[in-house]
């Protein structure tokens, strides 16, 4: 057994299978992934992992009385996040921004998770051929990756507290196999919440500078021989040291951070396409 701590779902014991997966380096590479991309070279309040995240939606999944294989592909379902998460899709101008379900189960095949699995009854394909409704829905209906990135990347920018989140998490469930909220009150505060986070988030112009600036300058590095693409499954600490082990990419990084080029980012405008986005809680009946 191990135990979670998490700051929206608080203690939780998990069974073993959990501890062997939150073990494994496919799932600790994910600790060094910042969930934001290189948002947080220009806002450091935005500095959490993608592992927080993917054990989030594990621990909502649980909540919401999801199967444990449900719950295994909620922990699993980022794994294949290039480092700097979304920045990965910009830079393959991947415009639906789901490369990294493209490498899914390439990523998880050639990792120590299919052992894992096997070791505690489980099989690679459960999780690659499996629907999994708790998890993933089509935009704009609640799922628990969906719900969870949304008070999670809240909080992290303050649009949110803590209370108010947890008052949230206490008024949905699960209706005819999809989440609903049971309180009117709460749908239309979630619904708000997810369009303050799309303008002052996602689709901040500084925030949109600093993914934007990181992806061109990967991609340049890609172009020009200095990474591979099998450097960006690495996490960002690495990919950024190795960036900057060039004057080059040093002084790029160094002024994503400095801000050097946002006058001429607002001026010309972003260049960077990204997924439209839209939430819509539904009351329960």
């Amino acid at each position: 057994m191990i135990t979670v701590n998490d700051l929206l779902y608080g203690n939780v014991e998990l069974p073993a299978v959990f501890d062997d997966l939150l073990a494994s380096p496919a799932l600790k590479r994910l600790g060094g992934v910042h969930q934001s991309g290189a948002i947080f070279l220009v806002n450091p309040e935005l500095c959490h992992t993608r592992l927080e995240h993917s054990i989030g939606v594990m621990l909502l999944i649980r909540k919401l009385g999801g199967s444990e294989l449900e719950q295994i592909a909620g922990l699993l379902h980022d794994a294949s996040h290039t480092a700097f998460s979304h920045v990965g899709d910009y830079v393959f101008k991947n415009k639906e921004e789901n490369y990294h379900e493209e490498m899914f189960a390439e990523i998880l095949m050639n990792s120590d998770i299919p052992a894992v699995l096997q070791k505690h009854g489980y099989q690679l394909d459960q999780i690659l051929d499996g629907t999994f409704p708790l998890l993933e829905q089509p935009l704009p209906d609640l799922c628990a990756d969906r719900l969870d990135y949304t008070l999670r990347d809240a909080l992290h920018a303050g649009l949110i507290n803590r209370p108010a989140a947890k008052l949230f998490l206490e008024h949905i469930r699960i209706q005819e196999g999809r989440i609903v909220v049971t309180n009117e009150e709460q749908v239309n505060w979630i619904n708000e919440v997810y369009e303050r986070l799309k303008k002052e988030v996602f689709e901040l112009p500084l925030h949109l500078y600093a993914n934007q600036q990181m992806a061109v300058l990967i991609r340049d590095f890609l172009r020009n021989g200095f990474l591979q693409e099998a450097d960006l499954f690495k996490d960002d600490t690495f990919l950024l040291n190795k960036i900057r082990s060039f004057a080059l990419g040093y002084e790029a990084v160094k002024s994503i951070k400095t801000l050097k080029g946002y006058p001429t980012f607002l001026k010309n405008g972003s260049s960077l396409t990204t997924k439209l986005r839209n939430l819509k809680a539904m009351l329960s009946i």
